[in-house]
C-alpha cells in the first residue's frame, strides 16, 4: 500500500520528476539482474489511495527516467518496468524518502539505481567524498549492485565503485581519493576507511539501504546507524527490505522523513511457480541421494548449515565426477568471486553454499534448490528457496529430512505457508529421477589445490599421504592439472576432446 503525504522541502540537488504521481502501473515479474530481458505482464497492486487497482503497461520513459538511462537499459534488453520500480519511481525521482517492501529478486536494485543516477547526474565530485551511497550486507550483493548501477552511471557521465572487506584496501582508497558519484559499500570496511580519513560522507545526497533486514540479521545495524549519522540529515534516503523486523523499523523511524511506503509483494512468501518436495531419507542413504540430486544437466544449488560441511560436500561431489564449487564465509574474496562466476556463467552446474547465498545472490536458471541441511526457521527456507523460480520461471525445491528431522520440517513447511509433496526415497528412486532428469556426463576428478594456495611455477601438487610430488597426468591429456575446483568445474563445460570423462 502506498501512502501519500504533503510535499516536503526541496532537497539539495533536487530535480523534479517529469511524471505525475498516480496509481502504480507495473508490468511483469521480478528482475534478477540487468542482463536479464524483461517481459511485461499485467499485474495488480495497491495504489496510493489504498484500493487495489488493475495495473497497465508503461515504459521507463513514461515514468520520467532520463533518456540516457532508458538507452542503457535498452542495450541490455530491459524495456519494461516491474511492479516495485513503477510503484516507487515517481516518488524517488521527485526526491522523497521511500520505504520499498518486497521479496529479494523483485527488481529493487533497479528501482533505486535509476533515481540514484538520475538525481546525481550533472553534479560535481570532490576528493574522498561520495555523492550517493548504497549500503549492502554482503560482498556478493555489492558486486551485483555495481553490475546494475555501473552501466547507468557511465551513460550519465558518473562514476561508481565498491568497498568491502576481504580484499586489500589500496584500490578502494585510490578510487575514493578522486571522489565518487555512487559508492556501494558493506558497513564494516566503509567504517574502517572513514576512521582512517579516506572517506567523507558529508556530501552524500542520496543514501540507499538495500536488504536492510538481512543487515539486521547479520548484526550490522549499529554500524549502519553510525554511518547514517555521518550523512546530511536533509539528504534523500531510500530503504528496501523484505521485512521490517529485527530493528529495521527503528531505522525507518529515525532516518526516513515522512517516507512513502510501497509494498508490491508479501514480505516473505512462497512463489507459485515453485514446487516443494520433502524427501525422507535415512542417514546411510543421504550421501547417495544428495549426489543424485546434484547430478542433473541444469544448475543446482545445495544449502548446508556450516562452512565445513559445504566445503566437504563440494569436494565429495567433484571427486565423484560432479564438478561443484563452494560459497561460504571462509573463502577469500577472490575465491568467492571466482566460484560464483563459474556457477553464473555455467562453467559448473553445482554450487554448495551456506546461508551467505540465501539472500542477494542473483543467478539465472537455477533449476533446483536442495536443503541438504534444513534451515532453522521458515524465513530462511523461503529466502534460500527464492534462488529458483525467478523472473517467472519454474523451479524445484527439495528438503532432505532425516527421521529425527521430520517433525521440525513439517513445522517449517506450515510456517512457510507451503504444502510440499512428502515421500520416502532411497538412491535411485524414481521420484528423484523425475525431478533431476537425465544425469550429466561425469568428469574425471583431478586433485585440486585450495583456492587461496599459491603454487610456484613448475611445481606439481604434493601428495598429502607421502609429501612427495604427485605424478603428472597420463600422456595424451590435453590440459595440465586444474589448480582450483573452479578450474576443474570449468572443464565440465568443455567438449569431450578437451577433457577425459570417467569410465
Amino acid at each position: 500500500m502506498s501512502t501519500a503525504h504533503s510535499p516536503r522541502r526541496p532537497r539539495r540537488g533536487h530535480r523534479p520528476a517529469s511524471t505525475e504521481r498516480g496509481t502504480p502501473i507495473p508490468a511483469g515479474t521480478p528482475q534478477q539482474a540487468a542482463s536479464t530481458p524483461q517481459h511485461a505482464a499485467p499485474a495488480v497492486a495497491d495504489g496510493p489511495d489504498g484500493h487495489t487497482a488493475q495495473l497497465q503497461d508503461r515504459t521507463f520513459a513514461d515514468l520520467g527516467v532520463p533518456p540516457s538511462s532508458v538507452a542503457a537499459l535498452a542495450k541490455q534488453g530491459i524495456d519494461r518496468p516491474f511492479p516495485i520500480q513503477v510503484a516507487t519511481l515517481a516518488d524517488t525521482l521527485a526526491g522523497r524518502d521511500v520505504l520499498g517492501r518486497g521479496r529479494t529478486g523483485s527488481g529493487k536494485t533497479l528501482a533505486f539505481s535509476l533515481p540514484l543516477v538520475a538525481r546525481l547526474a550533472g553534479g560535481n565530485r570532490r576528493p574522498r567524498q561520495a555523492r550517493g551511497l548504497v549500503l549492502v550486507p554482503t560482498r556478493e550483493l555489492a558486486n551485483q549492485v555495481l553490475a546494475v548501477v555501473d552501466p547507468l552511471a557511465r551513460a550519465a557521465g558518473l562514476t561508481s565503485t565498491v568497498v568491502f572487506g576481504g580484499v586489500g584496501q589500496g584500490p578502494q582508497v585510490k578510487a575514493l581519493s578522486r571522489g565518487v558519484d555512487v559508492l556501494i559499500a558493506c558497513p564494516g570496511r566503509l567504517e574502517d576507511l572513514i576512521g582512517q580519513g579516506f572517506c567523507d560522507l558529508s556530501g552524500v545526497e542520496i543514501t540507499v539501504l538495500d536488504e536492510a533486514d538481512h543487515m539486521a540479521d547479520l548484526g550490522f545495524l549499529p554500524g549502519v546507524k553510525r554511518i547514517l549519522d555521518r550523512t546530511p540529515k536533509d539528504g534523500q534516503r531510500l530503504l528496501f527490505s523484505a521485512t521490517l523486523d529485527n530493528g529495521v523499523d527503528v531505522l525507518v523511524k529515525r532516518y526516513l522523513d515522512k517516507p512513502t511506503t510501497h509494498s508490491v509483494d508479501p514480505a516473505v512468501a512462497p512463489v507459485e511457480t515453485m514446487t516443494h518436495h520433502v524427501f525422507s531419507v535415512s542417514a546411510a542413504d543421504k550421501p547417495s541421494v544428495v549426489h543424485q540430486l546434484a547430478s542433473g544437466q541444469e544448475r543446482s544449488l545445495l544449502f548446508m548449515r556450516t562452512k565445513h560441511t559445504a566445503k566437504r560436500l563440494a569436494k565429495q561431489l567433484t571427486a565423484a565426477g560432479i564438478p561443484a564449487v563452494e560459497l561460504h564465509g571462509n573463502l577469500s574474496q577472490n575465491a568467492r568471486e571466482r566460484n560464483l562466476a563459474a556457477f553464473t556463467d555455467g562453467s559448473t552446474r553445482v554450487l554448495v553454499a551456506t546461508d551467505i547465498a540465501a539472500r542477494g545472490i542473483h543467478v539465472d536458471d537455477i533449476a533446483i534448490v536442495v536443503h541438504v541441511d534444513p534451515p532453522n526457521e521458515h524465513k530462511a527456507y523461503l529466502h534460500r528457496s527464492g534462488r529458483t523460480a525467478r523472473a517467472g520461471a519454474g523451479g524445484t525445491v527439495v528438503t532432505l529430512a532425516l527421521p529425527d528431522q521430520e517433525k521440525d520440517v513439517r513445522t517449517l513447511a506450515r510456517q512457510a505457508g507451503i504444502r510440499p509433496t512428502t515421500v520416502s526415497v532411497r538412491p535411485g528412486s524414481e521420484e528423484i529421477s523425475r525431478l533431476v532428469g537425465p544425469p550429466a556426463p561425469k568428469v574425471e576428478h583431478v586433485p585440486a589445490v585450495e583456492a587461496n594456495e599459491v603454487r610456484k611455477p613448475g611445481n606439481r601438487p604434493r601428495s598429502k599421504a607421502t609429501g612427495h610430488a604427485a605424478a603428472p597426468r597420463r600422456s595424451g591429456a590435453t590440459q595440465g592439472p586444474a589448480r582450483t575446483r573452479s578450474e576443474l568445474a570449468a572443464r565440465a563445460g568443455q567438449p569431450p576432446s578437451a577433457r577425459r570423462r570417467s569410465r
